[in-house]
């Protein structure tokens, strides 16, 4: 691993943070702005071990890290935004047959081919509800390399812990931007490992879930006959089709991460703030130079920024809501989060929405605009 301090622009730290989470299975087809990390993953991986396919499109890039995550790997694929749409089906299908491993979406603006080269953050909802049926999902935000090569393997972590496909949401910006990265020594990274079953073949079922709701694996050689399959199945794996199959396998899917939802968010100035800015990724950064000038207009505004957005920080948003004067919501689409935010405050406290096409990033002032207004 290439411990110390590196300049690497985001796509090639999320590459160094899955490298450093234990992936050694990656399958990709070439689309911008997310090409960068497979290229480099195809670079780094004959020198610790492992294996990158250049699939002939998406769908063959997302169904091929299923299979190898049933052959034990590590799995990641990366794409954006025309890419991603491509994906849904098989990420519905991880989330049925419960395999872990992770999706890059390095977003850019659309909809369609859109803005090949330049960010978005519209894919944030498709992100959550993009597949078909009920399924929760894990998505993380970074908004710097740094957070890249770390939430990476927070990625991976998760996507063991609840067996699970995980979302890592990037935009052009973050994926392109060039900074300082710190990359730690291997002993001071916590791995989550892949939980695989101790009981001998004739005992293990492939779904059969412990108190957590999440089963233990087996892999592909090892002598376990299992049936893996996309219909509502039992927790033998074979499919139960009927209603009370459904209710049953999908109550567990759900409640794995509804019961235990990893919630990580960063805050700034929020302990007298009127004003609640909300903003992820890039445009939080953009946000937080919105805030300092606010600040010193005598405004009282503070910064809520999700880490993990799905499953989305509910419970804060509530406690927020119910002492602040008002919500702005800054998003590189034409309104998505929001309407979460609007759920959540319940009409307690108005909401706005900054809104921006992509392309480019928000000026500090349009959203210092924003913040005026909502003071008032």
């Amino acid at each position: 691993m290439l411990t110390g301090a590196h300049f690497l622009d985001g796509d090639q730290a999320a590459c160094e943070g899955a490298l450093a989470a234990g992936a050694n299975f990656a399958a990709g087809y070439p689309i911008t702005p997310s090409t960068e990390v497979v290229e480099r993953f195809a670079a780094r991986i004959p020198t610790v071990g492992g294996t990158f396919l250049q699939m002939e499109d998406e769908l063959a890039s997302s169904i091929a890290i299923l299979g190898a995550a049933w052959g034990g790997a590590k799995a990641f694929t990366v794409t954006s935004g025309p890419g991603f749409s491509l994906m849904m089906e098989h990420l519905g299908y991880a989330a049925m047959t419960e395999t872990p491993c992770v999706l890059v979406d390095v977003q850019r603006g659309g909809p369609s081919t859109g803005l090949p080269t330049l960010p978005g953050q519209a894919d944030m909802m498709q992100a959550r509800w993009g597949s078909h049926g009920d399924y929760e999902i894990i998505a993380l935000c970074p908004n710097s390399p740094q957070e890249c090569f770390d939430l990476m393997i927070d990625a991976f972590n998760l996507a063991e812990r609840y067996r699970t496909p995980v979302l890592f949401m990037m935009d052009e910006c973050v994926g392109h931007m060039t900074e300082k990265v710190v990359i730690p020594s291997a002993e001071k990274i916590e791995i989550v490992p892949r939980r695989f079953t101790s009981l001998p073949p004739g005992e293990y079922k492939p779904f059969q879930a412990g108190e957590d709701g999440v089963p233990e694996m087996v892999k592909a050689g090892d002598g376990y006959r299992i049936h893996v399959t996309g219909l509502t199945h039992d927790e033998q794996g074979y499919p139960a089709m009927n209603w009370r199959g459904q209710e049953k396998l999908l109550r567990r899917l759900v409640d794995k991460v509804r019961k235990h939802p990893p919630v990580r968010y960063e805050e700034r100035d929020l302990e007298d703030a009127d004003v609640v800015v909300l903003a992820y990724g890039i445009t939080s950064r953009v946000a937080l130079r919105a805030l300092q000038m606010a600040r010193a207009e005598g405004i009282r505004a503070g910064l809520h920024r999700p880490i993990i957005v799905w499953p989305f920080p509910e419970k804060r948003i509530r406690e927020l809501a119910a002492k602040a004067k008002a919500f702005v919501v800054v998003e590189m689409n034409y309104g998505q989060i929001v309407h979460e935010v609007e759920r959540l405050a319940g009409g307690k406290v108005p909401v706005t929405l900054v809104p921006h096409a992509g392309g480019t990033v928000h000026e500090p002032e349009v959203i210092l605009k924003a913040i005026r207004e909502a003071a008032q």
